[in-house]
């Protein structure tokens, strides 16, 4: 995560980390939790030189029907607002359905990663998906690599 970060901010892009996250909205940990341990990534980046430009996260429950768990956009869009980003020059690079999703109703390209739980969702799920994703990678970073300069076999 580190190198991959460290290469996006290098070639002067933003990164920003938008996540769902129930657990808090299901009560099995709280908002500060999650605001610890997104403070401990940014510290660790930040160690190394680099860091995110933003952390987003939403602690609904699925089923609550807000504007920001993706697959809705509301995190990208907050993002926007707040960091100008032009989401049609964005990609969101993500291992699941409901991140590309999020990311093609804000307007950017998609980046499918195998890692997490990507191998698994291209092998059973991917053939029933209504859009394929713009770039499927092995990894977030050589996906970020191949946004950058192409796919190198």
């Amino acid at each position: 995560a580190v190198d991959t970060v460290r290469l996006i901010r290098d070639e002067g892009y933003l990164a920003v980390l938008v996540t769902n996250q129930s657990g808090v909205g299901r009560g099995f940990y709280p908002a500060e939790f999650v605001e610890e341990i997104h403070g401990g990534f940014q510290a660790t980046l930040e160690k190394a030189g680099t860091g995110l430009d933003g952390i987003y996260y939403c602690p609904h429950k699925p089923g609550d029907r807000c504007a920001c768990r993706k697959p809705e956009p509301g995190m990208l869009l907050q993002a926007q607002g707040e960091l100008d980003i032009d989401l049609s020059q964005s990609w969101m690079v993500g291992d699941s359905i409901t991140d590309m999703q999020a990311g093609w109703t804000a307007g950017t390209r998609s980046a499918f990663v195998k890692t997490g739980f990507g191998r698994g969702s291209l092998e059973y799920e991917a053939a029933r998906w209504e859009r394929q994703p713009d770039l499927v990678g092995e990894n977030v970073y050589r996906a970020v690599c191949d946004i950058f300069w192409g796919s190198v076999e």
